[in-house]
């Protein structure tokens, strides 16, 4: 069957550029029509990569283009869940960066727009389909890890460099280090776990309630020190209201726990993965850094210690390719070359498919809000002193 390609508008030119080779890779079905980007340079650089686009420096102009079907929305966080809502209005179809939105407010604004226009909208969260992630998720669905008790994310990688211009002023991401605390990135954490225990799925399970706590703040206070003196306002006590590391526990309906931890600020190399998955017949571990490996055991199966017959994890590459997901064995060749182990790629690949067929995206809405929202409940929780928060069932068809 041909499929129309879906034509698509790129917010935020600047962090588009990292999707630059999937977009290169899926130009059969993907017609590149316009950009939008306050900064020039950015939009020229575009025009010279793809001449027949069309630039805009104002989004609500952009909108009113009719050549346009959809929108992917790369812009600062806290433009994510405005941008989308107008866009949908505008009658686009959306994919939107993370954190879909920042409040619960505009949680609900969102869900009802996408069920009110009846567009697909779809959260890019890229770490739900890197190729272990796919590989865990495919194995769980099969049920080899028995009934899942435990789960464990984190996203740990400095960024300092990210939170100030040339000058020394704060971008977007060092003024919501400075106005918030709590787990302010969630999504890169819980998505992937979310996936693998069905949440929001039927009969998956269910987000139920949230507890953090914070560390102190020392890290950007001790970096804007080094970098722009004593006397800047970052370098000094107080400033920063976020903790260098976050952890929040959760639990769902059904009993499972979850433990997040976030720290972009941090001195230490990045974590690229930080996942953990406990079974009543098998567990798997990421590797922690470059030299080790990802790892997993399963019960009756894994090969044990020849010397005292104790149990012994096996690298998760042991099970692949004959354990990939059905997604990772169709587009893996292209998914390959691109970033966040392929989840650039398949990202889009879900999104435009997901158009092309008339279906509902693997990151819906409702997964988007959910994970979202401890964005939001986490920040509530911290300025309780870790009150056990509860969250809102965002399917419930009585609203608040």
């Amino acid at each position: 069957m041909i499929r129309k390609p879906v034509r698509l508008a790129i917010v935020g030119g600047n962090r588009g550029a990292s999707f630059m080779n999937a977009l290169y890779s899926l130009s059969d079905r993907i017609q590149l029509s316009a950009t939008c980007d306050l900064n020039e340079w950015v939009l020229n650089q575009w025009k010279e990569k793809f001449p027949e686009i069309r630039t805009y420096r104002d989004y609500h102009e952009m909108l009113k283009d009719s050549s346009i079907d959809a929108v992917f929305i790369l812009s600062p966080m806290h433009l994510h869940a405005r941008q989308s809502i107008d866009a949908l209005e505008a009658g686009k179809h959306v994919l939107s960066e993370v954190i879909s939105i920042q409040s619960l407010e505009e949680s609900w604004e969102l869900i009802e727009t996408v069920e009110r226009t009846g567009l697909k909208y779809m959260m890019s969260e890229n770490y739900c389909f890197s190729h272990s992630n796919l590989t865990i998720k495919h194995m769980a669905d099969q049920g080899m890890f028995g009934e899942i008790t435990y789960l464990e994310g984190g996203y740990i990688h400095d960024l300092c460099h990210l939170t100030h211009h040339p000058d020394g002023s704060l971008t977007w991401r060092g003024q919501l280090h400075q106005q918030y605390n709590g787990i302010n990135y969630p999504t890169h954490s819980i998505g992937p776990l979310a996936q693998w225990i069905n949440l929001n799925k039927p009969d998956g399970d269910r987000l139920e309630s949230v507890s953090t706590f914070v560390s102190k703040s020392r890290s950007l206070q001790h970096y804007f020190g080094e970098h722009y003196g004593k006397d800047h306002p970052a370098a000094r006590k107080d400033f920063w209201r976020q903790g260098d590391s976050a952890v929040a526990v959760l639990q769902t309906e059904k009993g499972v726990l979850i433990e997040l931890r976030i720290d972009w600020t941090s001195v230490r190399p990045h974590n690229k993965t930080h996942y953990l998955l406990q079974g009543t017949e098998g567990a798997f571990i990421t590797g922690r850094h470059q030299l080790e490996d990802d790892l997993i055991w399963f019960k009756d199966r894994s090969p044990k210690n020849i010397e005292d017959v104790s149990e012994m994890w096996e690298p998760l590459r042991n099970y692949q390719p004959l354990y990939d997901h059905p997604t990772w064995k169709e587009w893996g060749e292209y998914a390959a070359d691109t970033k966040h182990g392929g989840g650039d790629f398949l990202v889009l690949e879900e999104f435009i498919s997901a158009i092309q067929e008339d279906r509902t995206p693997s990151v819906d809405v409702y997964d988007a809000v959910t994970w979202s929202s401890i964005f939001s409940l986490s920040m509530e929780s911290v300025e309780a002193g870790g009150k056990v928060i509860s969250f809102p069932d965002f399917k419930a068809k009585e609203r608040k």
